[in-house]
């Protein structure tokens, strides 16, 4: 990490930073090297970079923004050159906008829709921006061999032999993997015996893996890492998640007396039960097409109106019981403004086209 960093161009390092423990253990080398730096060698700029769908865990997402206060106040205190960042979806494109405005039944493994949307789109969208203003950045990801089988066979088809690999999406993005030979168990080991740079200790996120029985959704920017949001193991990641079959993190945050999240649960089952209910589903897609597949299946469209209102109603509800803000006013406005497109569309399907 010290002999790229210290290349002999401008090129910014742009960390993703997840919150969990291979994207913390990053985070935390590149503070080590840039204090290990003297102060006229730390000329290329570090972006630390965490990503909100809107419907994160709110215990993870609550550890996120702890770190990252500690990591700004650090940064500014060592005059270090660090911008910590968080993207979030298009406010046209959040969770609650796609299903509950526009009816797109919940998320499954076939229709995956939230992924690009809420992480993809948000981050490479930063990345970008990087890039147009320097030429090239170099995205650091705390990706390992070790993770699982599908994470090894994803580093092996990129795996060029040199220390950068270019990113498969992202124009004038090089990808290198820091700890990618490192195991699970060196992980933790390191995390346990040192304290973070930017002050305190790992003990929280220790604590936090503990509770959930788990580990995180990490920082995806291209469709090659989709896979490893939403899959079967324990992560945490969205509580909304409807890909998986059961949230094991969530119910090992109630199980360790965060009772207050279980009807979040109860919520997230519910709209797992309605997704597959002709009743509740529109003939028609959005553009006014019916899909029949190959086989001669028939896909229905999106929830009806009244679904979704009815979501929007359970969702507020819930809200006011769990007092937490769990769906933002301007994406109240957003939905009731699609609820009435569609509404005159379907009362004047030929004015509105």
């Amino acid at each position: 990490m010290r002999a790229e960093y210290l290349e002999p161009h401008g090129f910014p390092w742009i960390v993703g930073f997840s919150g969990g423990k291979d994207s913390t253990l990053v985070a935390h080398l590149v503070f080590d090297l840039l204090l290990s730096l003297a102060p006229d060698e730390r000329r290329r700029a570090v972006h630390i970079v965490a990503n909100d769908t809107l419907v994160e865990s709110p215990l993870v997402m609550a550890h996120i923004a702890a770190v990252q206060a500690e990591m700004r106040q650090a940064a500014e205190a060592w005059r270090l050159p660090v911008h910590v960042v968080t993207t979030r979806p298009d406010p046209d494109a959040t969770f609650w906008v796609n299903l509950i405005g526009r009816g797109y039944p919940t998320p499954n493994r076939s229709f995956r829709w939230c992924t690009d949307r809420m992480k993809i789109q948000p981050t490479s969208r930063y990345v970008r921006d990087q890039v147009a203003a320097s030429g090239e950045v170099i995205l650091l990801l705390g990706v390992r061999r070790d993770e699982s089988a599908l994470r090894a066979g994803s580093v092996a088809r990129h795996d060029n032999g040199q220390r950068l690999n270019r990113h498969s999406d992202l124009k004038g993005c090089m990808v290198f993997r820091p700890i990618v030979d490192l195991s699970t168990d060196d992980v933790w080991e390191f995390l346990a015996t040192n304290p973070p740079p930017w002050g305190g200790s790992h003990r929280a996120l220790i604590q936090l893996y503990r509770d959930a029985g788990g580990g995180e959704c990490p920082v995806v920017t291209s469709l090659d890492d989709a896979p490893s949001c939403g899959t079967t193991s324990p992560r945490f990641g969205c509580w909304t998640c409807t890909v998986v079959e059961k949230d094991r993190s969530l119910e090992g945050f109630v199980e360790a007396g965060f009772a207050e999240f279980a009807p979040l649960i109860a919520f997230r089952d519910w709209l797992v039960s309605i997704r597959n209910d002709p009743t509740r589903r529109l003939a028609r897609r959005r553009d006014g097409r019916i899909t029949v597949t190959d086989n001669g299946v028939f896909v229905p469209g999106p929830f009806t109106l009244a679904t979704r209102a009815e979501i929007l109603d359970r969702l507020l509800a819930l809200q006011e019981q769990v007092g937490r803000v769990l769906i933002s006013a301007d994406e109240i406005a957003r939905i009731r403004r699609i609820w009435a497109e569609d509404a005159l569309q379907a009362a004047h399907p030929v004015l509105s086209t």
